[in-house]
């Protein structure tokens, strides 16, 4: 496939991956992060980055202020195009302000590196295949972490924003897991 048709193919993806998660995001009763905390609670005290959610995201603070109990977890910062996400601390009721993109960012950054990532996305696969929105910037993150040792990749998104298939290019990173406000699901 040529870059042209993978962009035209990735943006149809992505249109209609929003259309399903909007109206998943609109049927959420608040609940949505049960899953992810029963997951995270086998992995207290292991330096977690989640993320702030925008626009019709699902929601993870409940769990992440759960694993705060626990342990350091942190917020991703944009500092430019084409580079890597950085892990600010976060806790809950911290001031924050709002980053690039459209993100809210801890207003005194301390870095970490985190271990488990909690991954926002636009649609995903079973087989562990994410799209994101198109900036790349979990992809080089996630490669850079993982060319440095272990990084656990957890999808976290509705059910609804699951794909058959997904077009994909040699860059993009796989999930190691994706949590849904249903269910766990392995990458087979």
């Amino acid at each position: 496939m040529s870059d042209e048709a993978l962009a035209e193919a990735k943006a149809a993806a992505r249109k209609a991956a929003f259309a399903r998660r909007k109206a998943a995001h609109e049927a959420d009763a608040g609940a949505a992060a049960g899953r992810l905390s029963e997951l995270l609670a086998g992995h207290r005290g292991v330096p977690l980055a989640g993320y702030l959610p925008i626009r019709s995201e699902i929601d993870p603070r409940p769990a992440m202020a759960e694993a705060s109990a626990y342990g350091p977890v942190a917020v991703p910062v944009i500092e430019a195009a084409g580079r890597p996400l950085r892990f600010a601390l976060w806790e809950p009721e911290m001031p924050l302000v709002p980053g690039p993109f459209g993100a809210m960012v801890p207003e005194a950054p301390e870095f970490v590196t985190p271990e488990i990532l909690i991954v926002p996305l636009v649609a995903f696969t079973r087989a562990g295949a994410r799209l994101g929105y198109g900036g790349g910037f979990y992809d080089r993150t996630l490669a850079g972490l993982r060319g440095q040792g272990a990084a656990l990749a957890i999808g976290f998104a509705y059910g609804a924003q699951e794909a058959e298939t997904l077009p994909l290019d040699p860059f993009d990173q796989p999930l190691d897991l994706i949590v849904t406000e249903t269910e766990v699901i392995s990458p087979v």
